[in-house]
């Protein structure tokens, strides 16, 4: 049986933050952090490159806190 699978650098299957020549202490977007979470860290462009997958899933996240803070405010009121 032959592959014919070359890796050209054996940094290649590990994860994307570990990879020496990610980041370099550069920002990344939230498209990129999303991606991150998503994929346990092994794809940073999977959302692609458009900003507005990033910012969706941030404003659910803040959404979703802000809820539960007035859903245990009001609760809290009731007892």
């Amino acid at each position: 049986m032959k592959t014919d699978f070359d890796y050209p650098k054996k940094d290649l299957i590990g994860l994307v933050v570990f990879r020496p020549d990610f980041n370099n202490f550069e920002i990344i977007n939230a498209n990129q952090a999303w991606s991150l979470f998503f994929t346990v860290g092994q794809d940073d462009k999977r959302l692609g490159q458009e900003i507005e997958f990033g910012r969706f899933f941030t404003n659910l996240l803040i959404a979703i806190g802000v809820t539960g803070i007035i859903w245990a405010i009001y609760f809290s009121q009731l007892g």
